[in-house]
């Protein structure tokens, strides 16, 4: 039987590349992962998702639990073969969505109740609870139940938060029901306060977590307090064990986090970027809806190994988007997924060569020189 495990093959400074192993695959780390909320990434095949490069796709205990229910995804078989994703899954426990989407949000010591945003049905969401969606759904990797504060906040909010998530995952942990090749996943909380952060941290290495993720940022701060807070908080975890930083974000974001010794990413921005017509591309982040495009025979990236970047004209996405045609979405989307993973495979090889530094220099300097539009 597998056993979820995590090698480190190369280090380059605090950028590091390495191999995590769970019940349906390998994870190549720095990786970044694709969203899949709600049992899909959105406008894509999961094919195409896997062709992109992806190794592994996030679910989400939340929206799953509501829609089409947790025990309604076991009856099928599992997430992976609802979604026909036989590869690797993590699934986030609902903290987040619990703050940012739920209506008439109760938090107490038990967990939070709410009411859904979708229809008002009234849900209890525990840490017990949310680690049994998450073995009914058999996800690979599943996360503590945690509270996350929006930013900025008082001092005393996110105090209490965090202490309310350090005693939510020891309950998480003892939940957790997983077989061989799955792993409980710890989150540090602390807001824009550094010893909070390592507070937090410290308190959760203690417990022995298989790996450990950074939550709470992305929330409303600039990069730069992201950015400080990771070079409080990565020190503090163990460096034979995956960190993933939750939520993050822009491709300048992922690369200036791999270079503070984050292994995992997600974020929707390459998804919901293609949906509404931006392009992330080597020459920086382009917007299809300008008129500028509407006579561009050239396609986003002529050297590109996604189709969607390579085969069509720039011409043909403009069209496409302003006149909202689904297509649109759908290449754009493949095209931004495929920049990302083109971003991840291409750290990683750096980092292996010691080169990195130079790498993402490069990169910014290519985001510079091309025309963002």
């Amino acid at each position: 039987m597998t056993e979820f495990s995590f090698a480190l093959h190369a280090q380059d400074g605090a950028a590091r590349t390495g191999t995590i192993t769970t019940a349906h695959g390998t994870v190549a780390t720095p990786a970044f992962m694709a969203v899949g909320t709600a049992a899909t990434v959105k406008a894509m095949q999961m094919r195409d998702v896997r062709e992109a490069g992806t190794d592994v796709v996030l679910g989400n205990t939340y929206h799953l639990m509501l829609r089409p229910g947790a025990e309604r995804v076991a009856e099928l078989g599992g997430l992976h073969a609802f979604s026909n994703w036989p590869h690797t899954i993590l699934t986030d426990s609902g903290g987040f969505q619990v703050m940012s989407l739920a209506k008439l949000r109760k938090v107490t010591e038990q967990g939070v109740a709410f009411q859904s945003h979708i229809d008002g049905s009234k849900h209890l969401l525990t840490p017990e609870r949310s680690m049994e969606i998450q073995a009914l759904l058999g996800s690979d990797i599943q996360m503590q139940f945690d509270e996350c504060v929006e930013l900025p906040n008082t001092r005393a909010e996110i105090d209490r938060a965090m202490q309310l998530s350090l005693r939510w995952a020891e309950r998480s942990k003892a939940a957790f029901r997983g077989g061989p090749g799955q792993a409980p996943f710890a989150i540090v909380q602390g807001g824009d306060q550094a010893d909070l952060r390592k507070q937090s941290a410290r308190a959760l290495v203690a417990m022995n977590f298989p790996g450990y993720a950074i939550g709470g940022l992305a929330v409303g701060e600039p990069q730069e307090v992201m950015l400080r807070m990771l070079e409080e908080t990565v020190p503090e975890l163990p460096e034979t064990k995956p960190r993933y930083l939750m939520g993050v974000g822009t491709p300048d974001d992922l690369l200036r986090s791999i270079e503070r010794g984050v292994d995992m990413f997600d974020c929707v921005m390459p998804t919901r970027a293609g949906r509404h017509g931006q392009a992330y591309t080597r020459f920086g982040r382009l917007n299809m809806k300008n008129a500028r495009h509407a006579t561009d025979t050239m396609p986003l990236d002529p050297e590109s190994a996604c189709p969607a970047a390579r085969d069509y004209s720039r011409a043909y996405l403009h069209h496409l988007v302003r006149s909202g045609e689904i297509l649109g979405m759908t290449l754009l989307t493949w095209a931004n997924l495929a920049y990302y993973q083109q971003l991840m495979a291409s750290a990683r090889e750096a980092i292996r060569e010691g080169r990195f530094a130079d790498y993402a220099s490069g990169v910014r300097e290519g985001w510079q020189r091309g025309e963002v539009a």
